[in-house]
């Protein structure tokens, strides 16, 4: 199978409707699975840059908006239903093409990973009404130094998930110490990792295009309707949810940038990537470079 990764606004769904349509060429039969953790969230598409309903009739997708917006949803959660819908592709005969930019959820799909305990309700709903009540800077200083210097002050999502764990007595990163699996564990099945790049100033006008498009397609309404019918923090700490409503683009642009910082960390860090850089690269290019590298080493192509 493939799995393609890259920072936010790159265009990989462009990509995987391509290379299905080559592979589609061969008599290969592809459907690509999701790897991006607010794409599972049902009501809103716009916000996450899921996949259009023109995209998915040019390609199946799975595990697309299938989550209420009410629910908190788990890496843990995602990797068994992820495991699921490969292996089913897999014995179908079809190639599943996994895309998404969320680089744990990519990782719980392609490996048996042992994810850390669930957090106590009663933990997780104190922690909630805090940062509610006093914003997620205040939650920030109360962090441990190593792991406050981890996370920007406003990150409300990341500040909140870290003093959970904190306050439960759980590793935040069990993959730096304990030994962990996260970077270790082997690939469930044979898989060629591609890692999409891009000049950083083209990558920067596509978001802009991109996050105007967004607003003008109605993601502020978007959030208002998942707001009114009682979004999840996870919901609601997605990247445009606060920021579409109030018309600042400009931080929906700086927190995709920061988004993409991250993603690239992510990406040096999977073992056996493939990196393609698509500065000059059409969608048809970058998939028959995809194609090409499946040929040179078919034996991590299932």
């Amino acid at each position: 199978m493939i799995a393609i990764f890259g920072p936010t606004g790159i265009g990989k769904t462009g990509v995987a409707i391509e290379l299905a349509e080559k592979l589609r060429e061969r008599g290969a039969d592809p459907v690509a699975i999701n790897c991006d953790s607010i794409q599972v969230y049902r009501g809103l598409e716009l916000i996450s840059g899921a996949a259009t309903s023109g995209d998915r009739e040019k390609l199946e997708h799975r595990l697309i908006s299938f989550v209420p917006i009410t629910e908190e949803f788990s890496a843990g959660r995602f990797g068994e239903a992820a495991r699921k819908e490969i292996d089913g592709a897999l014995e179908s005969g079809r190639i599943p093409i996994l895309v998404g930019g969320t680089g744990l959820y990519l990782r719980a799909a392609l490996s048996d990973l042992e994810m850390r305990p669930a957090v106590d309700p009663e933990i997780r709903r104190a922690v909630e009404a805090e940062i509610e009540r006093e914003g997620p800077e205040a939650l920030h200083a109360t962090l441990p130094p190593k792991l406050a210097g981890q996370v920007h002050s406003h990150d409300r999502k990341r500040i909140a998930r870290l003093t959970e764990l904190n306050r439960s007595g759980i590793n935040p990163h069990p993959d730096h110490e304990g030994g962990g699996e996260l970077w270790t564990s082997s690939l469930r099945h044979p898989t060629l990792l591609i890692g999409l790049v891009e000049d950083d100033r083209v990558l920067l006008s596509k978001i802009r295009e991109r996050v105007g498009e967004m607003a003008a397609n109605g993601a502020g309404r978007e959030a208002e309707l998942a707001d009114q019918a009682g979004a999840s923090r996870t919901v609601r700490a997605a990247i445009g949810f606060d920021e579409f409503r109030s018309g600042d683009l400009e931080r929906v642009i700086a927190r995709h940038r920061r988004l993409g910082r991250r993603q690239m960390t992510w990406m040096r860090r999977l073992e056996g990537i493939e990196v393609i850089d698509r500065s000059e690269l059409e969608d048809e290019g970058v998939a028959a470079k995809i194609l090409e590298l499946a040929e040179q080493v078919p034996c991590r192509v299932a």
